[in-house]
């Protein structure tokens, strides 16, 4: 008997034990792993987060503008990124010249600007990951892969969800999807980490929510979790 022969014989007795082919296939998977609250999901996602080391704030709505401000000040960005449907208001406090998301602005140019400053379109507790959709507050996917500092800012609670499945339903397949988890990085084989290789060498992940209470006792799960 030939090794054809035999393999083909093998595949045979294999499909001979095959049931029903047209029979669905069930996929009992989690929708989330544990049952928590809000304050517990937004928790979870500052956590993995600051693991993955992206640096997290939370501050109120009313304080959004100053934390930005105060964030690429202290990047010592001189020139920030901004997709053309940003809130002009989270810029207010801003000194670094901005420099709206065009087509016609090239790699070179990306590379020069210190900071760029999104929304995203859902947070994943779960997996501590930012995804962006493209949308008119993220930009072109460029704008988020050149520059060296990324300012990434989430709506709390309403744009956090526990696990992939429920992100998932919230997203578009159809559109230019980018998932975040942490600043870009890669390992050689002596497993030392380079950050910064395909993208931003720093990620800044700002909670935003509603409320002066809320951002403090936010605050205190930030800093407990990063020790």
């Amino acid at each position: 008997m030939s090794s054809r022969e035999r393999i083909l014989g093998r595949v045979r007795r294999a499909l001979a034990e095959v049931r029903d082919e047209d029979a669905p296939v069930e996929r009992a998977y989690l929708r989330e792993h544990g049952a928590r609250s809000v304050a517990e999901t937004v928790d979870l996602l500052a956590e993995n987060l600051a693991d993955y080391r992206a640096l997290v704030h939370r501050c109120t709505k009313d304080e959004l503008a100053a934390t930005i401000g105060r964030l690429v000040a202290e990047h010592g960005s001189r020139t920030v990124a901004v997709p053309t449907g940003l809130p002009p208001e989270w810029l207010t406090a801003t000194e670094a010249e901005q420099v709206t998301d065009s087509a016609e602005t090239t790699p070179y140019e990306l590379d020069r600007v210190g900071s760029v400053v999104t929304a995203c379109a859902v947070a994943i507790a779960e997996t501590g990951t930012i995804v962006l959709d493209g949308g008119p507050d993220q930009g072109r996917r460029r704008i988020t892969l050149i520059p060296d500092h990324h300012i990434c800012v989430v709506r709390v609670p309403e744009q956090v969800v526990s696990s992939v499945p429920q992100a998932l339903e919230r997203l578009d397949p159809a559109r230019p999807l980018t998932w975040i988890s942490g600043p870009s990085a890669t390992s050689d084989i002596e497993l030392d980490r380079v950050e910064g290789v395909h993208g931003p060498r720093t990620l800044e992940v700002v909670l935003v929510s509603g409320d002066r209470l809320g951002a403090e006792v936010d605050g205190q799960a930030v800093r407990n979790t990063r020790g």
